[in-house]
């Protein structure tokens, strides 16, 4: 995506796309609980403010959105959800989430009645994990979709299926993680 300084031009792309993908990135700060950790950045502001124009300008419009890790947590800022900075330290229980401080790869319980389990189609799910925060509370319209054993938050969604997040990366996961991808192009596909 390029980098879009004005609302309207962002509006605009937002018309002409029929999906959007949000991939993981740097640190959100938006909605943010505490200070960032040392071993993370903060987003560059330009793509930052970019991007919360188009995602923004998709999320009002309810076309298919995927968020992965930065791309979730950002939707949730945007909807007046709070992030832990570091979930390590913050969230009592956490364990390491982050591949860099020694994180390995984790289960996650999918919901039952959440879009995520029809897309899936299982109630436990392996993920990779790949993320220093983690969303504390989720934001206007959108609920709990997975978490982990200890508590943190691994997908949100909307109730119609217009936005999906995880903070797992599925690109890293094969054809389990294909099924998202799917369910985006089909989302897309159907207007």
């Amino acid at each position: 995506m390029p980098i879009l300084e004005e609302d309207g031009a962002a509006i605009e792309l937002a018309h002409l796309l029929d999906g959007l993908i949000v991939t993981g990135g740097p640190a959100i700060e938006d909605g943010l609980i505490g200070e960032l950790p040392e071993d993370i950045s903060p987003t560059d502001p330009r793509r930052l403010e970019s991007d919360k124009k188009i995602l923004g300008a998709f999320l009002e419009s309810q076309k298919p959105v995927l968020g992965i890790c930065y791309g979730m947590q950002l939707a949730n800022a945007l909807r007046g959800g709070r992030i832990y900075a570091d979930v390590e330290t913050q969230m009592e229980g956490a364990a390491i989430h982050s591949q860099k401080r020694g994180g390995t790869s984790h289960s996650v319980g999918v919901a039952l009645n959440s879009i995520l389990h029809d897309i899936l189609k299982t109630d436990t799910l392996n993920v990779n994990t790949r993320h220093i925060q983690a969303i504390e509370q989720p934001g206007r319209g959108l609920r709990i979709a997975a978490t982990a054993p200890d508590g943190v938050i691994e997908a949100i969604e909307s109730p119609d299926g217009s936005f999906v997040g995880v903070q797992f990366h599925p690109e890293r996961m094969g054809e389990v993680g294909d099924a998202l991808f799917a369910y985006l192009v089909q989302q897309a596909q159907q207007g």
